[in-house]
């Protein structure tokens, strides 16, 4: 009998039907000795396809906590004290992907010591939830991070001086920093001047990416501005700019 009808036979015998050739002859067999099963070739490996166990989550939560700390339920390092009814830290998602800046606390947010609680925060939470909602984007306000550039009211709601915003700006970056978002959206001309250091107005700036740190920024039009019956078109705009924003966050 010939090699190839020994191995052919031993195939057999193991069940195997089909047998693929090569055209390469199998080493020579005498007929009369045993023949020696092939030794099994080394099994490919299989990438598991089971999804991987997570790395585990940073959590800025008490970074976030200990900054607050810092700036003491007395804080007095600018004039902004003077007025203040209470400290408006932020709120939100502490590991939010986004992450809103305005100017600084109005009446009602002094008086609750929350960020976007009156007129303009009521729009800005329309817009966060119409449009992620109109943009199949399973996120509310909740889910995002609002700050803004000083944590005291200016008094009748005048913008925050230069020195004010220095002061105050160095907890701002540092919760920026602490939440390491995907992308930040400064609202209005004071928060994109403070954060992006630029002289360039909001018009012109706006619907345009930035970035901070190696952070995309998006500029868009402070929501108090939003609410002027004359403003349509910068309406329009902002709800763009807040698409943007979404999509490039949430994908």
């Amino acid at each position: 009998m010939s090699d190839l009808a020994n191995w052919l036979r031993f195939y057999r015998d193991l069940g195997i039907e089909d047998v693929y050739w090569s055209g390469e002859a199998p080493q020579s067999a005498a007929p009369e000795a045993r023949v020696e099963a092939p030794a099994s070739p080394t099994p490919p490996k299989i990438m598991s396809t089971a999804p991987q166990p997570a790395a585990e989550e940073r959590d800025p939560l008490p970074i976030l906590e200990s900054i607050r700390i810092d700036i003491g339920d007395d804080c007095s390092r600018c004039r902004l004290h003077q007025g203040r009814s209470k400290i408006v830290f932020g709120s939100g998602n502490p590991r939010a992907k986004l992450v809103f800046v305005g100017e600084g606390p109005g009446a009602d947010e002094d008086e609750q010591g929350l960020p976007f609680v009156g007129r303009a925060g009521q729009l800005l939470t329309q817009m966060i939830d119409r449009t992620a909602a109109g943009e199949g984007i399973p996120i509310e306000r909740k889910d995002v991070y609002i700050c803004n550039v000083v944590k005291c009211r200016p008094p009748g709601n005048r913008t925050p001086e230069p020195d004010e915003m220095d002061e105050c700006g160095q907890f701002l970056h540092r919760q920026l920093e602490a939440i390491q978002p995907t992308a930040i959206c400064v609202l209005g001309a004071t928060a994109a001047k403070a954060l992006l250091q630029t002289s360039v107005g909001i018009t012109k700036l706006r619907g345009n990416w930035q970035e901070w740190r190696g952070i995309p920024v998006m500029p868009t039009f402070h929501p108090s501005y939003l609410l002027r019956a004359y403003n349509k078109e910068a309406k329009r705009e902002a709800w763009e700019d807040l698409k943007a924003v979404l999509h490039r966050v949430y994908g």
